[in-house]
């Protein structure tokens, strides 16, 4: 079959039917173990106005430099297609005042996010992310429930070999004695930092501790720890999360490495990090950000969460050998010969399906040995096999495709009872079935 002249835009990828399963998996698995936890979901737009990420995100971040995909159209303002799921979220909120309802809210989504990168295994320019947002509480019990609840999405999907880094980053407050050390530290070494983290020593030294340059990773080895300049509030904020979630039974490393990328993080950032991936090894991660829904308008509101890319958990689960779900696969194919065969399988198949069953039937006019090619093709459980004789006689022949096993079957309007009785035992032994005519089960 000839390919299409338009090829997908570089960074982006198509879930082509035989892969969507391993999707639903991990959206099936993200949603009930949020829904367990008490979060419920919301959806926001895929693009919003572009100073809301540029005052939550932050103007100095890479996200807010060089990875922004910004549109316009005529007659409207300037607005951005989402490089993350939190601003959106804190935005709806407000505006829809959510928070009037009470806090704590717990809100979840998974949501598609685009940024301008260099496209690599797990990271693309269009991608999925979930994400869980807890606005509301300030204690360090909430940072455990939300790293818990993370946690039990990573364990629930099968993904091991996964380490919680933790650490804390401070309050406004504390980071601007931290600011100010940093910033004698890069001093020195000013010439040698990429252009962009010299133009960050001013504005925010920390951005400088993620560059990706190796150059500038190298510097930043030697660079003061955050946990050293932290006040008494924001260290024992950071000491009892460490208890709680050692209560809990949670294992955890301090890495003071650890920044993440977005400027509106305070205190509290995790990352669950994993080795079977390679280099990019983060496959969740999150924290406090105390200060975002005053700065997007609203009251003082302590809020925290973790977003992951779906994208990212889909490698880490193959590269750890995760269970998928089953494939949703034809329970009966209803091969036809002649054109009352035909009109007979068209008027059946919407009755099977009103039971519940997937069910196909021909609608390419093939022979009998083709449909029952395609049968194959589709991995139809049982396929039925319709002509003038079967028609006129109310009898037919159910084959169960596995192991070609073949019974009689009756065409009546207890048809959909016998047939769900086949399935069930097929499905509950998975394995050969034979059936008397009168459709007892026997060993």
């Amino acid at each position: 079959m000839a390919k299409s002249t338009v090829q997908r835009p570089r960074g982006t990828q198509d879930v082509i039917p035989s892969e969507s399963h391993k999707w639903q998996t991990i959206e099936k698995v993200c949603r009930e173990t949020a829904e367990q936890f008490g979060f419920k979901e919301i959806r926001t737009p895929t693009f919003e106005d572009t100073g809301l990420f540029i005052r939550s995100v932050g103007d100095t971040t890479d996200v807010v430099q060089k990875e922004m995909y910004t549109v316009t159209a005529k007659g409207d303002s300037e607005f951005t297609l989402k490089p993350e799921g939190t601003a959106g979220v804190i935005r709806a909120m407000l505006e829809n005042g959510i928070l009037n309802e009470g806090v704590p809210q717990k809100l979840f989504y998974i949501t598609p996010c685009f940024r301008h990168e260099k496209p690599q295994a797990g990271r693309l320019r269009e991608f999925h992310q979930f994400g869980c947002e807890m606005i509301g509480p300030s204690s360090p019990s909430a940072d455990a429930e939300v790293i818990a609840l993370a946690k039990g999405v990573i364990e629930r999907l099968g993904i091991k070999d996964v380490t919680l880094h933790l650490n804390s980053i401070g309050c406004p407050k504390c980071r601007a004695k931290y600011h100010q050390a940093l910033k004698e530290y890069f001093s020195d070494r000013k010439e040698e930092l990429c252009h962009t983290c010299q133009e960050r020593l001013d504005k925010n030294p920390m951005r400088i501790l993620d560059c990706k340059s190796p150059i500038c990773s190298d510097i930043a080895k030697g660079a003061p720890v955050i946990l050293d300049y932290l006040c008494e509030d924001c260290d024992e904020h950071f000491k009892k999360l460490q208890k709680i979630l050692s209560d809990m039974e949670i294992e955890f490393v301090i890495d003071t490495k650890i920044v993440r990328g977005l400027d509106y993080y305070t205190k509290t950032v995790f990352e669950f990090i994993t080795n079977s991936i390679g280099a990019q090894g983060t496959v969740l991660g999150g924290g406090r950000y105390d200060g975002l829904v005053e700065t997007l308008g609203g009251q003082p509101t302590p809020a925290l969460g973790f977003g992951s890319g779906i994208e990212r958990l889909l490698l880490t689960m193959e590269s750890s050998g995760s269970e998928f779900i089953e494939k949703n696969t034809c329970d009966l194919y209803i091969a036809s010969l002649g054109e009352n065969a035909k009109s007979y399988a068209a008027s059946l198949a919407p009755v099977l399906r009103d039971e519940g069953f997937y069910v196909e039937y021909d609608l390419m006019d093939r022979g009998l040995k083709a449909q029952m090619k395609y049968a194959n093709k589709i991995d139809a459980k049982f396929t039925l096999v319709l002509g003038d004789n079967e028609l006129e006689s109310k009898q037919a022949r159910l084959r169960q495709m596995d192991t070609g096993e073949e019974t009689e079957i009756t065409l009546d309007d207890k048809f959909c009872g016998r047939f769900q009785e086949v399935l069930m035992c097929y499905m509950i032994d998975d394995a050969p079935i034979f059936i008397d005519d009168d459709l007892s089960f026997k060993d």
